[in-house]
């Protein structure tokens, strides 16, 4: 027995992309911080959350290359200023990736209480039925006409 892998499926044509992002998305480096959440607003708009105390606006950069949803922060070192007598809450770098479904955009961003909200939108797919004519051949040519 032949085994398939999503690419190689026979009834599955050209998710070949799908796979890499699959791929893509197992090796991106995301080691559980900063926490998030993930929820479903409506049946077409998610919000993910992610916890960023200590961040302001411009330490974190949202972008979006290829589907995929990057978010990456960078705080503003000022240790060297700060004496501590313990450092309990996390100041370091981070990225986090979450790959996107085609239709679904980010409609926006906002930051409240120390919590990155990112919304998320999926566009209403249109429904495309498609005719395809079948083309008479030519018995003398063997179908090649």
């Amino acid at each position: 027995m032949t085994k398939h892998t999503l690419a190689t499926h026979p009834y599955l044509l050209g998710f070949e992309q799908l796979e890499r992002l699959l791929e893509r998305s197992a090796k991106s480096g995301n080691e559980g911080y900063p926490p998030f959440n993930i929820e479903q607003t409506n049946e077409r708009s998610y919000r993910i959350t992610l916890a960023v105390a200590g961040f302001d606006e411009d330490d974190i950069a949202i972008t979006v290359e290829e589907r995929q949803l990057v978010i990456r922060g960078r705080s503003r070192d000022d240790a060297e200023e700060r004496v501590y007598l313990h450092r309990g809450i996390a100041n370091r770098q981070f990225q986090r990736s979450f790959v996107l479904a085609d239709g679904v955009d980010v409609a926006g961003a906002t930051m409240q209480n120390g919590l990155l909200h990112i919304d998320l939108e999926r566009a209403e797919p249109e429904t495309v039925v498609q005719t395809i004519p079948i083309r008479k051949t030519d018995p003398t040519t063997n179908g090649k006409g």
